[in-house]
């Protein structure tokens, strides 16, 4: 056990010698029975208020740099949201042209699997399990938006049709579809594969023209002047005269 000090001492004495302090904190008084007014607390002096008041100016300052600050930060803020939301939404973007680029490898893996059921059901030949399994490929495939286009009829498009043979017909008024050799395929506006089919034009109008007549009438020779039709003499030749012996040429003049 501990022995108290000597301040402990003076202090428990004083305790003694002053007695308990007692408040008195009733709003009504006991002997008069009247309300009692809130005590007012002990204003601190003028002096030392305006001492510890900061000047009217420098709150003024601080008050503009805290609203520059504000707005800073909250354009800081709006640049960041739109950021974030442009990163989104081009996220977004590439998430989902990445799946329509995986669906569009995988269903052109099937584009041969479709074929061979389109030709077993002309055929006849899709019945049985086959028949089932057939029709849900078919239905799996649908399902993520292949769809197949390309009837007889339709009018020649190269943009979606490839011909693979060419004829000429009646009755149509520009290229048409009159066979379809193998469907074509595309997921909404995106070709898979064009339609194979085979071509007809209409016949082409036959151009007759009818030859000119030929004329065979005799062509006129116009007289040559008789300047131009003679001779000019040769040297070493007599002229000719009408004399008999004199137009023969000269045999020593010859040798």
């Amino acid at each position: 056990m501990s022995v108290p000090g000597p301040d402990q001492r003076r202090a428990e004495a004083e305790f003694e010698q002053r007695g308990p302090t007692i408040r008195d904190r009733r709003r009504i008084d006991p002997e008069t029975y009247e309300v009692r007014e809130p005590q007012a607390t002990a204003a601190p002096p003028s002096g030392a208020a305006d001492e510890d008041q900061p000047p009217v100016r420098d709150l003024e300052a601080e008050v503009t740099e805290l609203q520059e600050k504000l707005a800073e930060r909250t354009s800081d803020l709006q640049r960041l949201q739109a950021e974030y939301v442009n990163y989104k939404r081009r996220v977004d973007r590439d998430r989902d042209l990445v799946r329509k680029v995986s669906i569009e490898g995988v269903l052109k893996d099937f584009l041969s699997v479709l074929d061979d059921v389109r030709s077993a059901r002309e055929h006849d030949e899709l019945n049985g399990g086959f028949k089932a399994v057939a029709e849900e490929i078919e239905r799996v495939t649908a399902k993520y938006g292949l769809e197949t286009f390309g009837q007889a009829g339709d009018p020649f498009n190269p943009h979606i049709h490839e011909a693979l043979l060419h004829a000429h017909a009646d009755g149509i008024d520009g290229p048409t579809c009159v066979e379809i050799l193998q469907p074509g395929y595309r997921i909404g506006d995106r070709i898979l594969r064009p339609a194979r089919v085979a071509v007809a034009e209409p016949e082409p109008e036959a151009v007759r023209t009818e030859p000119e007549a030929v004329r065979t009438e005799p062509e006129v020779v116009s007289p040559e002047p008789f300047d131009e039709l003679r001779t000019p003499p040769v040297e070493g030749r007599a002229e000719a005269t009408d004399e008999p012996g004199t137009n023969q040429p000269d045999a020593d003049a010859d040798r």
